[in-house]
């Protein structure tokens, strides 16, 4: 299959396209380069650096690539930043991936699997979260997702798209070639393993939440896995006809902050610094994923479970690389696109 990864310079989608690539596919990469890495982009693949926003770019990749297929997982994901940047990130988010939908109309290309996010759930009425939970988005970030989500159900029924939500939970680990490298940093996993580094302190926020040891719960799956998927969904996108399916992507299992703190540890072979703060805001107790919709549609389940396999991949790959991928990330070539 010829298939266009956007934002295939970072984390998620480079890993992504490295497996696809593995598996025998033919892949493109498209990037601004804003928040990806040229030293992310797998071998095999080729780099086209441009945002999803540009019309006449992306329609010119997609016919001369013959791309059958769109991974996209281009996108601003920093919910902070959301809060303070609304506009960014819903020009990036929805108004650039609008955009995108109407190059592939153009083309006719007409299947396209999605990043998405837990974020969509906001504050959750149940555990495990499935996919007819309420979506009620508690910042822009989560909000964008889930406008974004609600064109591509209209635009499969309007336009004869066959369309994949994956629905991450927490991303952790790393392969061999590549691992997680964002600028600032804002995940729990690498943040904790940047302690032991000498980066500052990681920092425990909240004890006094209704679970067992009183820190929140968070529901964590490794990259790799996601890159299965990925696969699967793609897979999957040829047999589906002008319909949007969403699935969740987690474990299907807990783990809290002090749980995660304390494989860490192990991982490393010494206590990690840290420190215990206050709850912040909008940070619900627990969230934990039904994944029995993947286990169905795609055939998919976690392989990489355990928490010591997610941190002793990503300790590993920070050992190997200890200044990441060298350098910050190039600036952007058109405002807002990357994988965040």
């Amino acid at each position: 299959m010829r298939i266009l990864v956007t934002g295939g310079a970072g984390y998620v989608g480079g890993t992504s396209a490295q497996r696809l690539i593995e598996a025998g596919h033919d892949v493109t990469i498209l990037d601004s380069l804003e928040r990806g890495f040229r030293a992310a982009v797998p071998t095999g693949a080729r780099l086209v650096v441009g945002n999803i926003s540009d019309l006449m770019l992306v329609e010119r990749t997609l016919r001369e690539d013959g791309v059958e297929a769109i991974l996209h997982c281009a996108g601003l994901a920093r919910v902070g930043e959301s809060v303070d940047e609304p506009q960014r990130y819903y020009a990036a988010n929805v108004v650039s991936g609008l955009a995108l939908l109407d190059a592939m109309r153009s083309v006719g290309v007409r299947r396209i699997v999605f990043s998405s996010s837990a974020a969509v759930y906001g504050e959750p009425d149940r555990i495990p979260i499935d996919e007819g939970h309420p979506q009620r988005p508690v910042n822009p970030y989560g909000e964008t997702k889930r406008v974004f989500e609600g064109s591509l159900g209209w635009y499969a029924q309007a336009y004869d798209l066959s369309a994949l939500s994956l629905r991450y939970f927490n991303v952790a680990g790393a392969t061999g070639e590549l691992g997680e490298d964002h600028r600032p940093e804002t995940h729990l996993i690498p943040n904790a393993l940047a302690a032991v580094a000498g980066g500052p302190p990681f920092r425990i926020f909240g004890t006094d939440y209704p679970t067992p040891d009183g820190t929140c719960i968070r529901d964590f799956v490794h990259v790799d896995d996601l890159a299965l998927a990925h696969a699967a969904a793609l897979a999957l996108s040829a047999e589906i006809k002008a319909k949007h399916v969403a699935c969740n992507l987690g474990s299907g299992t807990g783990f809290s902050v002090r749980e995660v703190l304390a494989a860490a540890e192990s991982v490393v072979g010494r206590p990690i610094p840290h420190s215990v703060g206050g709850r912040r805001a909008g940070d619900p107790p627990v969230l934990v994923a039904s994944n029995d919709r993947a286990r169905e549609l795609l055939g998919w389940e976690p392989v990489h479970g355990s928490l010591a396999e997610m941190i002793g991949s990503a300790w590993r790959w920070r050992v190997d690389h200890p200044h990441g991928y060298g350098r910050a990330a190039e600036p952007p070539s058109a405002p807002a696109a990357g994988e965040g």
